[in-house]
């Protein structure tokens, strides 16, 4: 099939985690028509079976292909590790643009030598991550110490942000690592850019006398990423005004709204938000000014 660079990009993730990637694309590249894929129906996907998650991402990915998308990205670590080999294989002239823990930056950014990386269980699991863990271990002689979040992506997920259980969990999970002498964290999950501040807030309480701690987030260098791949295909949008976001959503249409309003507060374009729960998405419209 034959695309133009009129056609969108699509972006998926198991919920909303993936809003922080779509906010980097769209500030990167204003011109393209952005959908978006929440399967908040069926999040978290961290802690499913790998052939659960690759099943779900072939139905998105048949999806956004019958939008007629010019290039998609998988906007979550978990699915990434689990179905990006098998959706590369299934589709081989397909743009397909997978997350990448920021192991690599994190090796250039620590000082002390030891890295942590807050990630789901399913994530630290992947064939995928362990080998690049132990490539950029032996090259760069850096040790990385892992913290599996179980349960923080839900939090995220349900909006609870800065929630008593949220704030535990993120203390529980930064104690280790910074008892292990980490100066850099990996955020390796797309849902956790969005307690960064909430993170910042907790490591200046635990470690006031201490060095700067670099949180390392990937969104900026997939959408960079991304740019190099629609120039290199001659499918960059350049001219188009205004081109707005379509979401949709397996979860309810209400709870992505709210997303996308506090967490992107910022996002002057038109969004249209839908239902995703049937065979044929439903339209679900919005009353505010930048929703339809």
């Amino acid at each position: 099939m034959q695309l133009s660079p009129s056609a969108p990009v699509g972006i998926f993730d198991s919920g909303i985690g993936g809003l922080s990637v779509l906010q980097h694309i769209h500030q990167l590249l204003p011109h393209e028509k952005l959908i978006y894929f929440a399967d908040s129906g069926f999040a978290p996907y961290g802690e499913k079976s790998e052939q659960t998650i690759v099943t779900r991402c072939q139905s998105i990915t048949e999806f956004l292909l019958q939008q007629h998308c010019k290039a998609i990205v998988i906007a979550c670590n978990t699915a990434t590790a689990a179905a990006a080999r098998v959706l590369r294989a299934q589709y081989p002239t397909q743009i397909l643009i997978g997350m990448e823990p920021g192991l690599k930056p994190a090796c250039q950014h620590t000082r002390s030598g030891v890295v942590g990386v807050m990630a789901t269980q399913g994530t630290l699991n992947s064939l995928k991550f362990r080998n690049l863990r132990d490539q950029l271990s032996d090259a760069h002689q850096v040790r990385f110490v892992q913290q599996a979040c179980t349960g923080l992506a839900d939090q995220i997920e349900k909006a609870e942000f800065s929630s008593p259980k949220t704030l535990a969990m993120l203390d529980q999970y930064l104690t280790p690592l910074l008892e292990s002498g980490a100066d850099t964290i990996v955020l390796g999950c797309t849902h956790y850019p969005f307690v960064k501040q909430q993170i910042r807030e907790l490591l200046r309480e635990k470690h006031r006398s201490g060095p700067h701690i670099e949180l390392i987030d990937t969104g900026l260098a997939v959408a960079r990423y991304l740019q190099t791949q629609l120039q290199d295909h001659g499918l960059l949008a350049i001219d188009a005004a205004n081109p707005g976001i379509t979401a949709y959503t397996t979860g309810t249409t209400q709870h992505l709204k709210t997303a996308l309003t506090q967490l992107l507060p910022h996002l002057h374009t038109p969004v249209s938000v839908r239902s995703a729960t049937g065979k044929t998405p439903v339209m679900d419209s919005h009353p505010g000014s930048e929703f339809s």
